[in-house]
Order: C-alpha cells, then structure tokens, then sequence
C-alpha cells in the first residue's frame, strides 16, 4: 500500500511539485527566520543615533572641565552605535523625518550640576534621551539599555573626578591635623604650666587667707585695745607718776616675755615638724591598711571560690573510688578467663607439636620425592605455628599476672579514693571556718582603712594648726621683742609722758576710730581670700581636666593625621572609586547569539506548518486503491508522512547547522530530536484531518497559535500571563522546545530523552487513534463490497 502511495505520488506532477514544495516549509520557515534575526544586536553600529553636546563647561576646585567634551570623546571611541554629532536642529529635522532612532542631548548645565556636590543643594546630572519609537520599538528598547550603559560611563567619570578631589583634599586634611595635632601638644605642655602655677598660686592664697584671718583676729584685738586705751588714757595722765615708778618692772617683764616667745617659736617650729612625720607616717599606714584590706578580700573570694569547688571534688572522689572497685571486678574476671585461654593456648601448642612429630615421621616413611617435598613444606610452614602457640601461651600467662597487679592497684586506688572522700569532709569544714574567720579579718581590715583615714585627716589638720600657731609665735615673738624695746624707750622717755599724756589722749580717740575702719576692711579682706580661695581651687580643678582633654585631642589628632596620611591618593585608587564592581559572567549554558536563543522555537514552529501544509496537497483519508485492510490503509498514509517529515527535517537541520553554523551539544542527538518533534506534529495533524478534514485543519491552527502563546518559546513563562501558564506543559510544542534547547546549549541530554519520550507517547497515541479510525472506516465503506465478492466466488 505504501509502495502504491509512493509510486501515485512520483508519477503525479500535481502532487509530487506540491510535496516537494512543502519539503521547503519547515526550511523556509526557520532557516529564514533563523537568518533574519541571527544576530540583530551584532549590527546595532549601523543603528544611527544623534548626539548634541550643548554643555557649556564648569570650573571645580580651580580646574575647568566639561564632561560633555569627555563625553563625546568616549563616544566617538565607542563603536556600538553609528554615533552622529549634530546640532539641535538637525535633531529635531532628522528625527521627524525618521533618519536617526534616537537622540541624545547633553545639557548646557551638565558639567555645571557636577560641581554643585560640594553645595548644600546638590543637582544630578541629566541626560535628554529622546527615543523615536514610533520608527521602531525594538530598536527604542535597544536604545534604553545603550543610555544605560552611556549613564554608567559618566557615572564612573564623575566619581572618579569627586574621588580625585576628596582624595587630595584628604591628604591636605592629614596636613592640617598633624599641625593641629603639634599644636595640641603644645597647648599641653601650656596647660599643664598652668596648671602647675595654679597650684603654686592656690597655695599662696590659702596662706594669704590664712594671714588675713589673722589680720582680721588682730584687728579687732586692736579694735578692743585702742577703745580701751581710748578709755585709759585719762587714767594714765592722772597715774602717770605711779606708771613711771612701775616702769622699770615692766622692763624686766618685757624682757622675760621675749626670751618666752623666741621659747615658744622654737617649740612650735619642732612640733610642726613632728606633725609632718606624723601626717606621712599616717599616710604610709592607711596605704599599708588599704593594701592589707585588699589581700584579704583577694584571699576570702580565692577561699570562696574554694569551699565552692570542694563538692565537686567530693563528687569526683567517690567517682573514682566506685571506677576503681568496677576496674578490680573486671580485671578479675578477665584475669580468668586470661588463664582458660592460656590453658587453651597451651593444649594447641601441644597439639601442633604432636602433629609435627607425625609429620616427621611420615616424611620419614615417605618414598614418593614430590610427596616428600610436600610434607617437608608443610613441616616447614607448621613450625612458626608451634612456636607462635608456645609464645601465645607464654604471653597470655604473662599478661595474667599484669592483670593481677594491675588489680591491686586498683583496689589501692578504690581504697585512696575512699580515704581521701572521708577526708575531704573535715578539710571542707576546715575550709568553712577559715572562710568566717577570714571574713571577719576583711571586716576589721576594712574599719581599719577607715580609722587611718580619719587619723591622715586629723594629722593634716594638727599639721595645719601647727603652722598656724608657728606663725602666731613669730608674731609674738617679734612683737614681744619691739615691746622690750618700747618698754626700754618709754622707761627712757617717762620724763615725756606726763606731758604727753594729754595729747596722747586726744590721738587715742582717734585712733580708736582708725582701729575700728581697719579692722571691718580686715574682715572684708579675709572674706575676699577666701572667696578667691574656692576660685582658685576651682582654677586648678578646671586647669587640671583642660590638660587631660588637650592631651586626648592631641593623641586623637595625631591618630587621625595619620590615618588620613595612610590613604593612597593616585589614579587607581580614583579608578577604584567611581568603578569599584566588575562584573564576572559565567553563563551557566552559553548562547552565543540571538539566532541560537530562537532556533527551538523557529524549528518548531517551521515542522509544525509543514505538517499542516502537507495535508493540503496530500490526501489523508483517499487510499490510491482499495486497501486490504484498515492497517494497511493506516501505514499506507502514515509511511508518507514518515519519509516527508524526515525529509523535512533533514532539510531544515542541514540549513541551521550548515548554512547558519548553529553550535549544538550533539549533532546526531539533534537530528533524532527533530525528526520525533516532526513526526509527533505529523501525527497530531493527520489525526485532526483525516478524523474532521477542514474543521480539523482549524483546529490544528487553533492548537498552533496556542503552542505559539504558550509554549514559552520566546518570553520565558512567568512573563506569560496565568491562565497561559496552566495551559503550558499540555503543548506539544513546549516540550519540543525544551528538548531542543537541551540539545543545543544545555547538554542534559536526560532531560532531552525525557522530553523525546512525551513526544513519541505523544505521536504513538494520535497515531492509534488514526489507526483506530481507518479500521472503523474500512468496515463502514469496504466490508460490504468483501462480503459480496465472497459470495459470488462462492
């Protein structure tokens, strides 16, 4: 039947041109597609794309630039498009009259927005891309990324020009902070002058404060005695007769006062020396107290920590002591079975030398040379075994009487073991009392660290009162010795007093007066010192935390000077800047371009259309005679549409691996995967026709434009919309597609042979239902006609 279809078609013009004709349709379709779109994006330098550079420059820290310039050198460096520089108008003209696809325009402000970074109100660089897509969409989306690509280049030129500038403007910054830093130091070495001065001056003023405490004391002495020498005076003209007469006792009492005071000055002297020792002595005791109270809290926590271990130590003992007990069982035990083996190691060795002796003797009685040699071999080889069993038993016994001692020894260590646990008890009660005891040395440390800090204060203020009162001792003692000497005077000048006295009287009033203004200035005066005291220790206290922070900014300025000084600033540390990410591609499955991307879908869609177009000049159902059967009817049809679907697909694969040099994985696994794509086609398509004939044409198309949509030949699925995806992995064409990109560029030809397996299931079932079909067709049109020659042979 087949042949007869063949020979039909050879001999029909009709039908063999039109055949021949469909042949070309899977060729056409994707060879010429395939052709068309190989590698678009190798040609976009012919795409023409207008430049217009309207930049007018900028000046950026004393330098002038204009990135537009720079810009367009790049540009003209860079052959990806057909660049063409031109002015705005011809923009405007060329892109109404479609001559360019896009235009890009460079601001007049562009280079002027890139120094604005230093401002405090920044402005982005803008590019004017004007894509005309109503020439060509694609060619507007090809131009999206290419502006793209332009927006990083400027991008990375104006980061490298900041990071120049930062850079620079860092090592001068180091500059300025090492200067800054010396000048800390120096401010530092001021401040603590100062400071030092400010101690000497409150010092000073804590003398002065108390010498004007003194002189306030005096003053008012002085107040009180000028009233009252006010007072006696008139007394004193009256008895001014008796007062000479006493005169000369008060001489020797005068003199007698200052041998008492220089007396007194000495003895204070000596004590305010003793007082000094004291205070040091003092000193030394309460660090002696602090450091004696320190070791002791050192040395409760160490017995804390201690008394907290000894549990655990406890614990481990009697651990050890059940171990040890276990380990003497055991070694016991092993001990006797050691001894049975020896006993057995001991009758082998008897055994083999009983079995040698036998062996001597039968090579003895032996006549035969190669049995002889034999038994003398196997002798031979039985000897180590005798004194290898004689070793085993010798090593068995001795490793018996190891784990003898071993045994011992372990009951030793459960015995230790236990003595030291019963022990361990008392030395934590021990443990437990040196605890409390030590804890009330820590107590009585510390309320002896206290104490001595009261007796260091007590010390200072005895020391300070001392001094005190030395200085009271010279005051006496000088006074006491101009006393002497008036005393001398006046017992020289009695003869005047009586005279005097008069006038005396009238100055004493006054004076009294005086006393009285100097001595509320004296009072005034002591509350200003001491007013200035409290400023003057605030002084050294402020003085003291101005030198500790000028020595922290000059440690801080120092390390941050030499940071600063520790970045390198050159031109590919610039680089690194404004391009610090380099991508690193590694395709997993390389496609080397556009046309390799789309051969599974444009070879699908071509084998497709050829089988449906063969049904248009081909007869599917019309047998060339009357057919034997409905099988033969079936493969009658089916062997045409086998030898033109190979013939198709030799046709299209010569051309895309040949004509257009696709690359594939394996060329032979390509060929098998196209023709079973063709031929599950064909059999979808034969099914749909000869089941339905034109209504059965539509539905084929209709499934075609369903494969088209939703096969994700082109957009991958996501893309699609949802109801598209559910429909997705029922089309023949996606697994089709998925097989072919398999065998092209994947190489996971599992999954090849798993696609290949759905299409032949595929083609396999639309084939018997076809089949199916021809056999209920034949008994409908041919049974009756084969029952009515039957009846007539009859």
């Amino acid at each position: 039947m087949l042949i007869k279809e063949l020979r039909t078609i050879i001999f029909r013009p009709k039908v063999l041109i039109p055949i021949l004709a469909i042949l070309l349709i899977p060729l056409l379709y994707s060879g010429s597609f395939l052709w068309a779109f190989w590698d678009p994006y190798g040609h976009v330098d012919q795409l023409p794309v207008a430049v217009v550079n309207e930049d007018k420059g900028a000046v950026l820290d004393g330098k002038k630039i204009n990135l537009g310039d720079d810009v367009v050198k790049r540009l003209k460096e860079n052959g990806t498009f057909d660049w063409q520089f031109v002015s705005r108008k011809q923009v405007d003209d060329g892109l109404k009259n479609q001559r360019y696809y896009m235009a890009v325009i460079i601001p007049s402000d562009f280079s002027a927005n890139a120094t604005t970074v230093q401002s405090g109100n920044p402005k982005p660089l803008r590019l004017v891309y004007i894509p005309n897509e109503g020439a060509n969409y694609l060619a507007g989306k090809i131009g999206d990324s290419a502006i793209e690509a332009i927006k990083e280049e400027i991008s990375k030129n104006v980061t490298k020009t900041y990071a120049e500038t930062m850079l620079t403007n860092m090592k001068a910054a180091a500059d300025g902070l090492d200067k800054a830093s010396q000048g800390a130091n120096q401010l530092h070495d001021g401040l603590r002058t100062a400071g030092q001065g400010s101690r000497s001056l409150s010092d000073g003023m804590e003398a002065a404060e108390r010498g004007s405490a003194s002189l306030a004391a005096g003053a008012e002495k002085v107040k009180d005695g000028a009233s009252d020498l006010s007072h006696y005076l008139t007394e004193l003209a009256e008895k001014s007769l008796t007062f000479e007469n006493g005169l000369q006792e008060a001489s020797d009492g005068a003199k007698q006062l200052q041998t008492g005071a220089t007396a007194l000055q000495d003895g204070l002297g000596k004590l305010a020396v003793g007082s000094q020792k004291l205070a040091s002595g003092a000193v030394e005791a309460q660090n002696g107290a602090s450091s004696l109270a320190n070791g002791l809290h050192t040395s409760l926590h160490s017995m804390k920590e201690l008394q907290s271990q000894l549990p655990s130590l406890t614990s481990g003992a009697n651990e050890l002591r059940d171990r040890a007990a276990e380990l003497g069982e055991g070694i016991q035990a092993w001990q006797q079975k050691a001894g049975e083996a020896a006993d057995g190691a001991s009758e082998v060795n008897i055994g083999l030398q009983q079995y040698a002796a036998q062996l001597e003797r039968l090579i003895e009685q032996t006549d035969d040379p190669q049995q002889k040699a034999t038994l003398q071999t196997l002798y031979e080889q039985l000897q180590p075994l005798v004194k290898g069993s004689e070793s085993v038993a010798t090593g068995i016994r001795g490793l018996a009487d190891q784990a003898g001692r071993i045994k011992n020894g372990a009951s030793q260590l459960a015995d230790g073991a236990a003595a030291f646990a019963s022990g361990q008890q008392a030395v934590q009660e021990g443990i437990g009392k040196l605890v409390n005891g030590q804890q009330q040395l820590v107590d009585g440390a510390d309320r002896l660290v206290a104490g001595q800090q009261t007796l260091v204060d007590g010390a200072k203020e005895l020391e300070n009162q001392l001094q005190a009162a030395y200085q009271g001792a010279q005051t006496v003692a000088v006074g006491s010795s101009k006393l002497a000497d008036g005393v001398n005077q006046l017992a020289t000048g009695s003869s005047q007093l009586v005279s005097g006295t008069s006038e005396l009287a009238d100055g004493a009033n006054k004076l009294s007066d005086g006393v009285s203004a100097v001595a509320e200035g004296a009072t005034s005066l002591h509350q200003g010192f001491d007013s200035l005291l409290r400023g003057g220790r605030s002084l050294s206290t402020g003085l003291v935390r101005l030198e500790q922070g000028a020595g922290e900014l000059a440690d801080r300025l120092s390390e941050g000077a030499e940071k600063a000084d520790s970045i390198q600033a050159n031109e590919r540390v610039s680089e690194m800047i404004a391009d610090p990410v380099q991508n690193d591609k590694r395709p997993l499955h390389h496609v080397p371009n556009y046309g390799t991307g789309f051969a599974p879908y444009f070879l699908s869609l071509g084998l497709f259309v050829g089988a449906l177009l063969l049904t248009i000049v081909f007869p599917l159902r019309e047998p060339v005679e009357r057919p034997s059967s409905g099988v033969a009817w079936f493969f009658g049809k089916w062997g045409v549409l086998a030898i033109v679907s190979a013939a198709q697909t030799l046709l299209a694969d010569a051309w895309v691996l040949y004509g257009l040099d696709l690359h594939v994985q394996s060329v032979w696994r390509f060929l098998l995967f196209t023709w079973i794509i063709s031929m599950a086609f064909m059999m979808i398509v034969q099914f749909l026709v000869t089941l339905f004939d034109n209504p059965g044409r539509f539905l084929a198309i209709l499934l075609l434009i369903a494969q088209l949509i939703g096969s994700a030949g082109t957009y991958p699925l996501e893309l699609i919309p949802d109801a598209l995806q559910s429909l997705h992995p029922w089309l023949p064409m996606t697994h089709a597609i998925h097989g072919l990109r398999t065998v092209i560029s994947g190489g996971d030809f599992v999954l090849m042979w798993k696609e290949a397996a759905i299409l032949a299931i595929v083609a396999t079932v639309f084939a018997l239902g076809t089949l199916a079909y021809f056999c209920l067709l034949y008994r409908r049109r041919y049974a009756v006609w084969t029952e009515t020659e039957t009846t007539v042979e009859a």
